[in-house]
């Protein structure tokens, strides 16, 4: 019997997995996960290493529960891939494609040597409802602005039927030397700051599961309660979606089938099949090469000058700005390894438009400490609230912390659980208890500058500072 080499990436499944249905097709299957340190590959962040350690264990448990095993290697794809291969007598290879700045180019190069060496190369979509590079404008032209990217995508996408392995895996001939998840070392230990992550199930059976919690109990309603962070109104599945958990696929059939039986009111899902083609839409716009995590899709932003300021960048990460709803998403972050959209549009307008430092700042702390840290979203959505991206918020759209906080967590059961030291305060001064009276702030054991930090800049001052920086990039 033929083997197949199947170089698992970030599609960390078996369900929905096309690479594994062309794989099995070939004969026995060698599966293999490289923890890639190729030169083109950014580092993954440390809550992101830990939420693969899981995943991995998982995957790795539901393959010998096949009659199968995970090969583990850790370095440059381009070397270990045809090696690896070599050594099993492998006669095809097979892998879902990534679109993250310069794979393409690399596994371009490396089809091309697997290929001048005999081997049989196939190459899939396993992680997008459609390839990135696959909408276009009827000029031929790619898109630049969500809106008519996803008018043009929407008639296209039809969900395939869902693929199962089998209940036994062929296995090859022999097995190659594997490394061990442990000696890797990506769990923190000294300290272990994950534990406020326990929460999270990582693995394919953990993401079906978070699906079918959310088809019952989330999409019904989503379109209102999605904006609000107190309320179970969005669905959690992003880690799952970027390790390849679960496939958009299954999402996208949930979603529709849950309006077919009455679940759901279609516009709720239609809203809910709308975030995907975000998600869709910014690996797009990473596909065209252009690194959104370091230079600025709008050419112009890069005359932008941020403002150095240390102190401030640390006060923010440790969510220490004097404005709570600010303060409560980043300690929800740190704590948990996840933030709600809403307040993650809310921190980053209050980072680049407040504090005006750099958006590559915020960008990076959120690739660190997100456990669902995506290339394409997390820089695209950075780049959208600093006004600099593809299908940029108005540069004058600055947020006020204050208004979000009343409009989206009005009775404050946000803002009360991740910040306690001011839990006391009636809702009226919750989101800006610099303007409640003393005998309040007493009453409440709030002492500004001492339990909880004054705002650590005003917000008038600060929309004018950034409305008058950027309306000289506008006009160049």
């Amino acid at each position: 019997m033929k083997t197949a080499l199947l170089w698992f990436r970030r599609d960390l499944r078996l369900v929905d997995n096309p690479a594994l249905v062309a794989a099995l097709a070939d004969g026995a299957v060698l599966p293999v996960y490289i923890l890639d340190e190729g030169p083109e590959v950014r580092p993954a962040g440390a809550a992101s290493l830990w939420w693969l350690n899981r995943s991995l264990a998982a995957l790795s448990a539901d393959l010998e529960a096949r009659g199968s095993r995970l090969i583990l290697r850790r370095g440059d794809p381009a070397r270990l891939i045809p090696e690896i291969a070599d050594q099993a007598g492998a006669a095809s290879v097979h892998w879902n494609d990534l679109y993250d700045p310069g794979l393409r180019e690399r596994d371009d190069r490396l089809e091309t040597r697997l290929s001048a060496a005999g081997l049989a190369v196939g190459r899939w979509n396993g992680a997008h409802l459609l390839r990135p590079d696959e909408v276009r404008t009827r000029t031929g032209g790619a898109f630049s602005v969500f809106t008519p990217f996803w008018r043009a995508a929407r008639p296209g996408i039809g969900a395939p039927e869902r693929t199962e392995p089998p209940e036994r895996l062929p296995a090859p001939a022999g097995w190659p030397a594997s490394d061990t998840l442990e000696a890797w070392g990506l769990q923190p230990t000294a300290p272990d700051w994950s534990t406020g992550f326990r929460d999270w199930s990582p693995g394919e059976a953990g993401a079906r599961q978070r699906l079918a919690a959310f088809l019952a109990r989330g999409l019904n309603g989503y379109g209102r309660a999605r904006d609000f962070p107190a309320e179970p109104g969005v669905s959690r599945l992003s880690p799952h979606l970027h390790f390849g958990e679960i496939s958009p696929f299954a999402l996208w059939r949930g979603a529709q089938n849950a309006v077919e039986r009455g679940a759901a009111p279609e516009a709720d899902a239609e809203k809910f099949l709308a975030e995907l083609g975000w998600r869709e839409f910014n690996a797009a716009i990473c596909s065209r090469g252009t690194d959104l995590a370091r230079t600025s899709f709008d050419p112009r932003f890069e005359a932008v000058a941020w403002r150095r300021d240390p102190a401030a960048l640390a006060a923010w990460r440790q969510g220490r700005t004097g404005y709570p709803i600010v303060d409560a998403g980043l300690r929800e972050l740190w704590t948990t390894g996840w933030m709600h959209n809403r307040v993650r549009m809310i921190c980053a307008s209050f980072l680049a438009k407040h504090l005006f430092i750099d958006w590559r700042e915020g960008e990076a702390w959120f690739w660190d400490t997100l456990v669902d840290a995506d290339h394409a979203s997390n820089a695209g959505n950075w780049q959208w609230v600093a006004g600099s991206g593809a299908d940029a918020a108005p540069y004058f759209r600055i947020f006020s912390p204050m208004a979000q906080g009343a409009k989206f967590d009005p009775d404050g059961r946000y803002v009360r659980k991740w910040v306690p030291e001011i839990a006391r305060l009636p809702d009226r001064w919750l989101h800006a208890p610099w303007t409640a009276p003393p005998m309040v702030l007493d009453q409440a054991g709030v002492g500004l500058g001492r339990t909880y930090p004054a705002p650590i800049v005003d917000h008038d001052f600060a929309r004018a500072r950034a409305l008058e920086a950027y309306a000289v990039v506008k006009g160049r």
